[in-house]
């Protein structure tokens, strides 16, 4: 989440995955992908420079997470040796 200040002074955090767009006219607003539009403070390259910041962050806690050991994460299950490697047949779908 980035902070942000409303016109009134007032500060609020934003998720910067959900903002669409950013544009200054004088003042800066912020557009949601649901159409929320905020009006801040804060300057149109302000807030590109916090959610650089923010995104860079994140990358940096991901880093520095432990590494696991065990299973991959994968969205393909690995090969069952009992069945020879062959992918067992899908279900039938549920009613």
């Amino acid at each position: 989440m980035i902070v942000v200040t409303r016109l009134n002074g007032t500060r609020f955090a934003v998720n910067p995955d959900l903002i669409e767009r950013i544009h200054e006219s004088p003042d800066t607003h912020l557009v949601t992908l649901d159409g929320a539009a905020y009006v801040v403070l804060e300057s149109l390259a302000e807030v590109v420079e916090l959610i650089a910041d923010y995104r860079a962050y994140v990358l940096t806690k991901a880093r520095d997470f432990p590494s696991v050991s065990g299973y991959p994460l994968s969205l393909v299950p690995p090969p069952d040796p009992v069945n020879d490697g062959r992918r067992p047949a899908p279900e039938p779908p549920r009613k």
